[in-house]
Formats: structure tokens, C-alpha cells, sequence
């Protein structure tokens, strides 16, 4: 009998293998089958012994996971250079500036620390493409493909990389004007127990500010636990308590960033990229007038910037997408509601640092609060979302009530309104997202669309 192909990416996601640490698919044994096929991968052809950046974030299943990687590094030749706890995009950066052939962190972003993950970025700091995961998949299911095991002086080396944080501290904080300082600003900073617990604080109190840090004590098991950008409520109440003109959340792997105004409430990415395409429009820096954003963001968003002049391109959910559709179109600035801020003139991924010092430096250039200035910035419409686990994940295609009531409800919004039904990339959830001039009524469609989702799967 003929057994079945596995499909060319059942392991990567979206761009990251994830799961509950030591168990399938994330264990010591992938890890370490990861580790040699992407050395093999980064090294073909190369005349030198493959330099593979490993970089990871706080969760105690990060040890285990880093030496599996390590061991597969080191069992195909190459030099494994451990960065210990670093932002993912710090790795990003690394693995471009010190001309490494390949980067690998270690982390399950905003989800629980008990799980883990793992995500690759190619020599030029942008993540793998779809290819690349493939052949690197296969290698892994099929590890005769990497020829004979290599022995004697063949075997590489691994080497902490002991000056990564100081590294990628000065990178971030040369991406802040040098006209500017932040010499008086108060800042509240979260770095949610994880990835950022050491430079974050370091990067604005070294441009001046007067930093307050939360969620700068890790242990390996509280990371993203009633902190940083899961749970901005205690950053939010901090920059009142402590009269500060900003706060800054940061998730577990400082890719994602919340913004809290002077007055303790959420700027989300939608208002940044508003507020910062505004500015780049004005001094001539956003190119191609045009900004990259996902289907996620809000109605407002596109309103504010087609006052502007500004036309904006929407992607499916994923800071990945928003980076694709960025190169392809020439486009540098993109990024989701949620905070993955991509400021492609500096970084290559999401950098939540980056992300918040764009913001501060508006601040201080303008002397306005940030409160006022993402209030001018863009008017929000109306959005409700609600979530429901199913018994099954039907394609939305063939689901005849929720297609029909859809249907009726986009041609009563018109304009005033967007309505969006997805299935969840990371859970067994479907997502239903609507937007209209009036809250209440948007309540009941969204109620009712989820109503007649249960109805096509019952």
C-alpha cells in the first residue's frame, strides 16, 4: 500500500515550528535534526565553516532546546554562536552585521512558557522563504540527505557570542535621530519577563531617559505572566502613578510592542503607523506613499491615510505577509494592529524597540503628548471581534449560512463597514471581526454570524 506524501510544510506554521516544549513536535531530538539541516542549508557551497546565530528568550525549555540546537550545528561543521536571551529581532540584526550564514531563536513569543518555538532567518535577516522551510523540513524527515557525519577536526564549535546584547543595544538606539534626546522623558518600560529584560531599559535610559522598568526578572517560567504586552494594564497604570509621557509593552520576544500615552491608555499599531506615515510622508521618507498593513486593521486606519495621500495595502493576518508584500512592492513602512511594527529602513521583522523609539521621537520633535497626537492621527471606527472553537474546521467556502449572512451584511454596511470571517492560524478558532458606524448594532452581527457558523458545523 502506498503510504501517503507528508505534506512540504507540516512542521513550520506561519514561519515557526511551535508547541508544548519536550513534546512533538518541539523536542531535543527536532532540535538537534533542525540544527544540522539548516547548517546544511546555509553552508552549500560556502568555503568556510557554516556561522549559525542562536539567539532565544527566557522559558526554562529554552536551555534544553539551545544545546540540542547547538549539538546539530556543530555535528555538520558549523560554528554555533550563542547570543543566550536576546529579542528576536536582535537575532535578525546579528546574524546580517556579523555575516553569519544563517540565524535561529528560540521562543513561542506571547504564548504561555511552557511552550516553545523555533524560527529561522536567512543571511539576510529576513525570514526563510516557503522553499527554504521545505528542503529543510525534508532534511529533517530524511536525514540520509545530508551525507556522512562529520568526525575529527571536521566537527564545528560552539561559542557564546558574549557582547550580542551591547551589539544590538547600539544598533537600536542609532536608529533614534541624533538631533533628538530623551533627556527628561520618563518612560515605563515591560519587558514581560522575557527576551528584552536586559536591553530594553538599557536602550532608553542610555538615550537619556528616566526609565521605570517592569517584568525585568525572569525565572524562567513567568515570562508574558501578568506582564508586558499580553496584560498592558500594568504598564498603563504605572505611567500614571509615575507621571510618565510614555509606556512601552513588549511581548516575550520584543518583536511586538504596545504604546500607553501619557494618560495610561493603548496606542495600537494601527495609531503608530498612522502617526508615523503621516511624518514620513511629510519629510519625503515613506516611500511610494503607501503603507503595508493586514486585514486586521482598522477602517480608520485606511481613512487617515487616504486624507493623507497615503494609499495603504492589506495583507492576510501575519507580520510575515505585511514583510513579503513590503519587498515586493518597495515599500517601507507596514505592520498589524496588534504592534508588529516593521520599519523596513532599519529592520528587516518586527522590532518593538525600534517601533517605540519612531514614536518618542515624534514626542519629543513635536513637543505634543502622545495622547494628542493619536487622537489627531486617526478617528477609529467601530470594531467588534469575537472567537468561537468549533467541533470542526470546515472551509469558510462551504459554510452555506455563515457565506449567505455575510453576504447580507456587507452589501447593508457598504462603505460605513468591513466584515471579515477567518479561521485562526494558531488555534482551532474561527474569527469573526466587523466594523460599522454603530457599536450596538455591530454587537448583534457579529453575535449572529457566529450563530450561523455553529449552525453549518452542528
Amino acid at each position: 500500500m502506498t503510504q501517503p506524501r507528508p505534506p512540504a510544510r507540516s512542521l513550520f506554521g506561519t514561519d515557526v515550528i511551535r508547541g508544548v516544549a519536550n513534546v512533538h513536535p518541539m523536542t531535543p531530538e527536532l532540535a538537534l535534526a533542525l540544527g544540522r539541516a539548516v547548517t546544511f542549508v546555509a553552508g552549500r557551497g560556502a568555503r568556510h565553516a557554516p556561522r549559525i546565530l542562536v539567539g532565544k528568550d527566557t522559558r526554562l525549555s529554552g536551555y534544553m532546546l539551545e544545546t540540542a540546537i547547538a549539538s546539530g550545528v556543530t555535528s555538520m561543521g558549523g560554528r554555533a554562536l550563542l547570543c543566550g536571551p536576546i529579542p528576536t529581532p536582535a537575532v535578525a540584526h546579528l546574524t546580517t552585521s556579523m555575516r553569519a550564514d544563517a540565524g535561529i531563536v528560540i521562543s513561542a513569543s506571547h504564548n504561555p512558557y511552557a511552550d516553545n518555538g523555533i524560527k529561522v532567518f536567512g543571511s539576510d535577516g529576513f525570514k526563510l522563504p516557503d522553499a527554504a522551510e521545505e528542503e529543510i523540513e525534508a532534511l529533517i524527515r530524511e536525514p540520509s540527505l545530508l551525507g556522512e557525519r562529520r568526525t575529527g577536526p571536521a566537527i564545528g564549535r560552539a561559542q557564546k557570542l558574549e557582547d550580542a546584547r551591547g551589539r544590538y543595544v547600539a544598533f537600536v538606539k542609532n536608529t533614534f535621530p541624533r538631533d533628538l534626546t530623551l533627556d527628561g522623558t520618563r518612560v515605563v518600560v515591560d519587558a514581560a519577563h522575557g527576551a528584552a529584560y536586559v536591553v530594553a531599559p538599557l536602550v532608553f535610559s542610555e538615550l537619556g531617559a528616566r526609565v521605570h522598568a517592569l517584568g525585568v526578572r525572569p525565572n524562567g517560567t513567568n515570562i508574558n505572566r501578568e506582564a508586558g504586552a499580553l496584560h498592558p494594564e500594568h504598564a498603563c497604570a504605572e505611567v500614571v502613578r509615575r507621571e510618565a509621557q510614555i509606556g512601552i509593552a513588549l511581548d516575550g520576544d520584543a518583536d511586538r510592542v504596545i504604546v500607553i500615552d501619557e494618560k495610561g491608555r493603548i496606542v495600537d499599531g494601527d495609531a503608530v503607523m498612522a502617526m508615523c506615515a503621516t511624518r514620513m510622508k511629510k519629510d519625503g521618507e515613506l516611500r511610494r506613499d503607501t503603507v503595508v498593513a493586514t486585514v486586521m486593521s482598522n477602517l480608520g486606519l485606511e481613512r487617515a491615510l487616504d486624507a493623507q495621500g497615503i494609499a495603504l495595502v492589506r495583507t492576510p493576518v501575519g507580520d510575515r505577509h505585511v514583510v513579503e508584500a513590503m519587498r515586493k512592492g518597495g515599500y517601507n513602512l507596514g505592520g498589524e494592529q496588534s504592534g508588529h511594527l516593521v520599519f523596513l529602513d532599519h529592520a528587516t521583522t518586527g522590532d518593538g524597540l525600534i517601533a517605540a523609539l519612531q514614536v518618542l521621537a515624534l514626542v519629543v520633535r513635536t513637543g505634543r503628548p502622545l495622547s494628542e497626537l493619536s487622537r489627531a492621527a486617526i478617528e477609529r471606527v467601530p470594531q467588534v471581534l469575537e472567537s468561537v472553537t468549533l467541533a470542526a474546521r470546515k472551509p469558510i467556502e462551504d459554510m452555506v449560512a455563515l457565506g449567505a449572512l455575510v453576504d447580507e451584511v456587507r452589501a447593508q454596511l457598504g462603505r460605513e463597514g468591513r466584515v471579515l470571517v477567518r479561521w485562526s492560524g494558531t488555534e482551532p478558532k474561527l474569527r469573526v471581526m466587523v466594523e460599522g458606524p454603530d457599536e450596538g448594532r455591530i454587537g448583534t452581527i457579529a453575535r449572529h454570524l457566529v450563530e450561523a457558523a455553529r449552525r453549518d458545523v452542528s
